[in-house]
């Protein structure tokens, strides 16, 4: 494998491990969903295994994500015509002050978590 191809894999599998973790999932429970052994979910998400196409799909599908955003091959950022982003403004909208801060307390501690992995 290429130095290339190594820091592509990497990346991928910090995407598969960071949109299970978003999506509430252990990867016990991944492994299950998917017929797999539970360390093959850890293999994938330390880089050390190759996953293929179809299991891509299905992670994707597991995590609500798409296939190209665990592939990097769309931006970190939303964009701000993104319809999602109104759609959140919406529901956001509908929540009481004190869930608000709630969740606004969450998304601080997922951006220091993010922050933090790609520090080190």
């Amino acid at each position: 494998m290429t130095d290339q191809e190594s820091v592509k894999r990497g990346q991928i599998a910090e995407r598969l491990k960071e949109a299970r973790r978003l999506a509430g999932l252990s990867q016990g429970h991944v492994a299950r969903i998917l017929g797999l052994h539970r360390p093959s979910v850890s293999e994938m998400e330390a880089g050390n295994r190759r996953v293929s196409a179809e299991e891509l799909a299905k992670l994707a599908s597991l995590y609500d994500v798409s296939v190209a955003w665990l592939l990097r091959e769309v931006p970190d950022a939303v964009a701000a015509e993104d319809p999602r982003l109104e759609l959140a403004a919406r529901e956001l909208s509908k929540l009481k002050p004190e869930d608000l801060q709630r969740l606004l307390k969450l998304l601080a501690v997922m951006r220091d978590e993010k922050n933090e992995g790609s520090d080190g």
